[in-house]
């Protein structure tokens, strides 16, 4: 047997026949691969072909192919070709088990710079097996010249299906087979670019060459000026205004004859006059109207184009080049057309361009970077020449998740609105979407959503990711953050689960072949309620999700009703650990979706909030709630020795177990603004404290007192597990200060509101149980907290005398 290192050896052997051999053309099943890559042609195919080569094995280990063997090349006896065979086993898929397959590579060319490689993949143990084999060519030859002058290699792998007997079933063979072998040769690019860097060959499709081609100055005042003054229509009313205010004001004082004549004007006392005065009114309308447009585009020429964006993280490039049918129904005349872009609550606007249904902008707008990654971008083109509250004359919006970016690098966008007959305006666009952090970003995600969760969120596998993105045709940069068993109610339960990505919700289902399957955005999310626990769901409780009017109808087939709003409600229940999941689910909702709309507005206002005193700052507890005092008291020890209560530390940990607190987790105290700090707080009830258990879900804020000694904690807890939890939520404020006239002691007094969400029975006697057993509960809290650190002060004074002695 030869040995695996001599595969240079063999094709050199084969060199001088081969010369004379064409290049095997692309098989006519089609074209799976066709990427340059910054390499020499030999050392692509030794990293491809080669015995000892780690290639195989690792695109194996993501398509999950499991007992791969390799037999090392050799001529055969009767045919001056080099060949050698592989065996493993493919994994199961949705339509057949796993099976074994055996693969025949053979080099039907192979000269110093060129290589062609037939493989033939015999799968015989699937459904009518025996009746064909898998094709695929590999080509692999010299790449184009790059400006770098590093040499490149142009591969092309195409396919066939071969069939060697008829079959009834040659249709749905072709179709399966193509789905298969598509998603697995995107794992093979996939898992070759990380080996060997793709190589960029036309210069001007990449971003800088595209950007660096549109870049256009600012339009001049005088050409601004130019183009909206200077039409003969304006002139002339211009004109003619002046001639008036001259003639009124050289017109000499005279004597009233009794007629309307008035000094410096004659009033109209003829049908001429008349005429002559209503056209005047009717070209002072028009300097008017020309003269607000022009401010509006003044105001407006480039302000947002050409601002370099800044920050890591999602960048957002927007290259608005021209427009095409402009046109808004019912606007007489030429619309003064411009465009809005919002992403993630972030606004750009571009110029106006003047009396024009073909609009030329070449502009490029850059969105600051972003920690989320973006879903959606919306477009809306407005006529500068309409009224403030007309409606827009189209929209439009990109979905970042149903599409690869490298189909927004141009496009023509068509626009949707009400438009003469005729017409279909449309944008031409190119998008660029990259993330500056790599890796990273994912990583900072899943911390910061640990936050917000209260523990630790883990990285999928590279394997559960692609699986997860093949599932939903999700593009590369999504990721799974987790999933849950679940049912989806509807007129029968779908027993299935329920996937949750930065920018995704996703159910998928297969009961006996049959599937369903969907998948909505966060920010399309209007709410989410917990439906209690009924008979009817086993003692469980669920969880509707309820989307905003018009959004998520792709996934209207999953939904449970249409509520009278006209917004899609999906239910979904027994989950195996449903309070893991409904915390999940609304720490994701919360940092996705909340407050979308409002971030533009509430950016604009942080400088304004920041000004505000402290007290006034603090928006965490609603307001309307009426706050009662359940606990006070003077405690023998320091305010800053009390705060320790509130540092998440051994001594919080220590008394919130005794207090019947069961896996307490706090998250670290963040800077909101100068002087507010915020954390959240998870914990379970002991079964001794609460006959229903549960868990409880805490966010609270700090700040110091103005001009006092003292600290303000406010909390909202949220309950989940016990009866009726979804009926209200407690807020409770804790406001320590020290006191002057006894040192070493702090006055504490804590207030408590219940903010119902709902109406419910009894409410008298739910909130009276709940003050009273919460006033119980803060003697105990804060008697052990006094115990602990006078405990802690003996023994320090123990230690001091001990070591006097």
């Amino acid at each position: 047997m030869l040995p695996e290192t001599s595969l240079d050896e063999l094709l050199k052997t084969t060199e001088s026949k081969d010369q004379a051999c064409e290049m095997a053309a692309n098989l006519p099943g089609g074209v799976l691969v066709d990427q340059s890559y910054i390499t020499a042609p030999a050392e692509l195919n030794s990293l491809l072909f080669s015995a000892n080569s780690d290639f195989w094995p690792e695109v194996a280990e993501l398509q999950g192919t499991s007992g791969f063997h390799i037999e090392p090349w050799k001529h055969e006896n009767n045919e001056n070709c080099l060949k050698r065979t592989l065996t493993y086993t493919k994994a199961a898929s949705k339509l057949v088990k796993s099976v074994k397959a055996t693969e025949e590579q053979k080099y039907l060319k192979a000269t110093g710079n060129s290589f062609a490689v037939l493989s033939s993949v015999s799968t015989p143990d699937v459904p009518c097996g025996n009746c064909f084999k898998v094709e695929i060519l590999y080509r692999i030859t010299p790449g184009p010249q790059l400006p770098s002058e590093e040499q490149t290699t142009q591969l092309t792998v195409s396919w066939r299906l071969n069939f060697v007997q008829s079959t009834m079933l040659k249709g749905m063979i072709e179709n399966g087979a193509k789905q298969g072998i598509t998603e697995g040769y995107s794992q093979f690019s996939e898992i070759l670019s990380r080996k060997i860097k793709v190589a960029e060959l036309d210069d001007a499709n990449s971003k800088d060459k595209i950007l660096a081609s549109l870049q256009s100055q600012k339009e001049s005042n005088l050409k601004l000026i130019t183009r909206f003054l200077g039409s003969f229509a304006f002139i002339f009313s211009l004109s003619t205004a002046l001639y008036i205010m001259t003639h009124l004001h050289l017109a000499k004082s005279t004597m009233v004859h009794g007629g309307l004549e008035y000094f410096g004007i004659d009033l109209p006392d003829s049908i001429g006059e008349v005429v002559f005065c209503i056209i005047l009114i009717i070209q002072g309308h028009n300097i008017i109207k020309v003269g607000r447009r022009f401010l509006q585009a003044w105001k407006q020429r480039g302000s947002d184009h050409g601002i370099k964006a800044h920050g890591d993280g999602w960048l957002l490039t927007i290259a608005l080049i021209e427009g095409s049918g402009v046109v808004g129904a019912g606007t007489p005349g030429m619309p003064d057309p411009y465009v809005i872009f919002t992403c993630n609550g972030k606004r750009k606007t571009s110029s106006v361009k003047y009396q024009t249904s073909e609009p030329k902008w070449n502009e490029i707008f850059e969105f600051d970077a972003m920690d989320d990654p973006p879903a959606r971008l919306d477009v809306v083109v407005h006529d500068s020449d309409g009224p403030s509250n007309e409606a827009p004359i189209g929209q439009t919006e990109v979905n970042f998740v149903k599409n690869n970016l490298s189909d927004l690098g141009d496009m023509w966008l068509p626009l949707d609105g009400r438009f003469p007959q005729g017409h279909q305006p449309k944008l031409h666009l190119r998008i660029f979407l990259n993330n500056s952090r790599g890796t990273e970003v994912v990583l900072n995600y899943l911390e910061k959503m640990g936050k917000e969760v209260g523990k630790k969120m883990h990285l999928r596998s590279a394997q559960t990711n692609s699986a997860f993105r093949k599932l939903f045709s999700l593009p590369p940069e999504e990721f799974l953050i987790d999933d849950f068993t679940c049912h989806l109610k509807r007129k029968m339960p779908l027993q299935g689960r329920l996937f949750l990505s930065p920018r995704i919700t996703g159910f998928y289902s297969n009961i006996f072949g049959r599937k369903t399957k969907f998948f909505f955005l966060w920010e399309d999310i209007d709410d989410i309620q917990v439906v209690p626990p009924k008979l009817a769901t086993v003692g469980s409780p669920s969880l509707m999700i309820i989307l905003r009017k018009d959004r998520g109808l792709e996934a209207r087939h999953g939904a449970k009703a249409l509520d009278p709003q006209g917004r899609l409600k999906f239910h979904f229940q027994t989950f195996v650990s449903f309070n893991d999941a409904h915390r999940i689910i609304m720490a994701i909702w919360k940092m996705r979706s909340s407050g979308l709309e409002q971030k533009g507005e509430t950016i604009d206002k942080e400088s304004e909030l920041k000004e505000l005193p402290s007290e006034e700052g603090a928006r965490l507890a609603n307001d309307d709630v009426k706050m009662s005092e359940v606990y006070s008291a003077v405690l023998s020890v320091d305010v800053s020795a009390l705060m320790e209560m509130f540092s998440g530390g051994l001594l919080e940990h220590k008394v919130m177990e005794r207090a019947g607190c069961v896996d307490y987790s706090v998250t670290e105290w963040e800077l909101l603004n100068r002087d507010k700090y915020q954390r959240c707080i998870s914990f379970r009830f002991d079964k001794n404290l609460s006959r229903y258990g549960g868990e409880a879900t805490t966010t609270q804020q700090k700040y110091k007192l103005p001009n006092q000694d003292g600290w303000v904690v406010e909390e909202v807890m949220t309950l989940q597990g016990i009866q009726h939890e979804d009926y209200s939520s407690i807020q409770l404020k804790y406001q320590m200060t020290s006191t002057p006239l006894r040192p070493n002691t702090c006055s504490l007094k804590v207030l408590l509101g219940i903010a119902w969400l709902k109406g419910a029975k009894h409410q008298k006697k739910a909130a009276k149980n709940v003050m009273v057993n919460s006033t119980n509960r803060l003697r105990e809290i804060f008697g052990e907290v006094e115990k602990e650190i006078a405990s802690r002060k003996g023994t320090l004074s123990d230690t001091i005398g001990s070591s006097y002695e």
